[in-house]
């Protein structure tokens, strides 16, 4: 049995919510996606690739092949508008089924797993990711860094023969929990934080997901914040 909690707010600096979501136990699909290009561009991004991966997995396709699809789609509706602005989309999604569970990844929106511990299954892909990973600047200053939210790959922003679809698959154990958030929960809560909140078993997990927003927000709240907390009950 899944047991999952889910929520996104605007934040406190923005007039727009350009993230998206979507969970459901019947599908055993869970995702987010941060769309990004403003002028409605983000939201509508979000939105078309959500509701593609969706179609897609419906209709037997894996986790990648829908995320594949999903961008071939945004990239042939962005092409259809006159405008210099890019019409683009992280996305972080988390599939279950009897074999276990699969996650599939683009951009900076992130996967975690709880289970006596918390543990981050994706990684960023964005610019301070790959600094941190040759060693040039640590995780600390990684946080830190001016240059934090710039990506190296994006859905309907990344040429398709390009785009790295980044997978992980585990098996599904009892007690077992499952993060999916936009970078709006993450620049603002660190994982110690994450932590303690996803790994108080008392909650619900719809409660857990509430603390984790209201936290982004108490930590500023610069930009939307989305997330989906699932249990494996």
């Amino acid at each position: 049995m899944i047991e999952f909690g889910h929520g996104t707010h605007v934040g406190l600096r923005r007039t727009r919510n350009e993230d998206t979501y979507y969970a459901d136990t019947a599908l055993g699909l869970f995702l987010v996606a941060d769309g990004m290009g403003g002028h409605q561009h983000g939201e509508v991004a979000s939105a078309l690739v959500r509701d593609a991966i969706v179609e897609r997995v419906r209709g037997g396709q894996s986790l990648a092949e829908a995320v594949h699809g999903a961008a071939a789609q945004l990239l042939e509706r962005a092409q259809r508008y006159d405008d210099a602005r890019p019409m683009g989309t992280t996305v972080a999604a988390i599939r279950f089924s009897d074999q276990g569970y699969e996650v599939a990844w683009v951009g900076d929106s992130r996967i975690y797993q709880w289970k006596d511990g918390l543990r981050r299954i994706s990684h960023d892909h964005s610019l301070v990711q790959t600094l941190v990973t040759a060693g040039t600047i640590d995780e600390a200053q990684a946080s830190r860094h001016p240059q934090r939210n710039v990506l190296t790959q994006a859905l309907g922003i990344t040429a398709l023969d390009q785009l790295q679809i980044s997978m992980a698959k585990g098996p599904l154990t009892p007690d077992t929990s499952f993060l999916v958030c936009s970078d709006g929960l993450t620049e603002e809560v660190s994982d110690t934080a994450i932590a303690h909140i996803v790994s108080r078993q008392e909650l619900a997990a719809q409660e857990c997901v509430d603390h984790l927003l209201l936290a982004a927000l108490d930590g500023g709240g610069s930009d939307n914040v989305t997330a989906i907390l699932a249990r494996i009950r």
